[in-house]
């Protein structure tokens, strides 16, 4: 059997009695979590993982066949559920994990209690009626550009990603994400996470979600987060004073309060 722990570089920091599973986005790693970790390390028990060919994952774990669609990414978070034997854990996810937290806890709900998306959406390409922030032209240019200079595409869109130009480091800290990753496998990631169509999955989800959407923000425009309420049972909708894709990094503060209202934290 896969050693689970090694190949996601599973680590659990706390000793609380309920667990929270955080699931990073596209480009990044387990530690742009690191605020929301000081934040609840004493009171959960807190699980932190790369997905396979990010952070300090297990490349050789690598299939194109596994990864070539969200399932495989499910699986992993799954497979580290069962490996750690949690149930009814609080899972965090951001921008694709959403998705691959909804599809999770589709296939198996008893292993969470609630949802929390940051800046998801489950589908980025527009289409009719749909708004999801990217034009198919648009997008196939940015594809055809990763292919050919990866990290001048990682330099070119990571500051645009994270906003707050007021800020450079912030950017700076994505494009250091982004070019740390495996180049191969970031490539068949970007394919699968801006080209999957996830919008059937969320009338099938019964947990509970929140979904956190920033005023601003060019991968997850606020029409995402309105339609996501919309389409989804029980999920609540949080519109962020806060700018950009990823607010955990630029405004931990403000997604910690949302978090701790919505899960009744004191």
């Amino acid at each position: 059997m896969t050693d689970v722990i090694k190949r996601n570089n599973v680590r659990t920091i706390g000793e609380g009695d309920q667990a929270i599973i955080f699931a990073h986005g596209f480009g990044c790693n387990q530690n742009v979590w690191r605020h929301l970790v000081d934040a609840y390390r004493d009171q959960y028990k807190l699980v932190l993982f790369d997905f396979v060919g990010s952070g300090q994952s297990d490349l050789s774990a690598y299939d194109s066949e596994r990864y070539g669609s969200l399932d495989g990414y499910t699986k992993d978070v799954l497979e580290i559920l069962e490996a750690l034997n949690i149930k009814n854990a609080l899972y965090i996810g951001h921008s694709v994990s959403s998705m691959i937290g909804v599809k999770a806890a589709i296939a198996q709900p008893s292993y969470f209690s609630k949802l929390i998306f940051i800046s998801p959406s489950p589908c980025y390409l527009n289409d009719g009626d749909y708004i999801g922030g990217l034009d198919k032209e648009d997008l196939n240019n940015l594809l055809a550009l990763m292919d050919s200079n990866y990290l001048g595409w990682s330099s070119f869109l990571a500051p645009q990603v994270m906003g707050n130009s007021d800020r450079p480091a912030l950017g700076e800290e994505l494009v250091e994400n982004f070019c740390a990753t495996d180049p191969d496998i970031a490539k068949e990631f970007a394919r699968v996470t801006f080209l999957s169509d996830n919008r059937a999955d969320l009338e099938k989800l019964v947990t509970e979600s929140l979904t956190l959407q920033c005023a601003e923000d060019i991968l997850a425009p606020l029409a995402v987060g309105y339609y996501l309420e919309k389409k989804t049972k029980g999920n609540t909708l949080n519109i962020l004073e806060a700018t950009g894709h990823c607010p955990h990094l630029s405004a931990p503060e403000e997604v910690i309060a949302a978090i701790n209202a919505y899960i009744d934290f004191e």
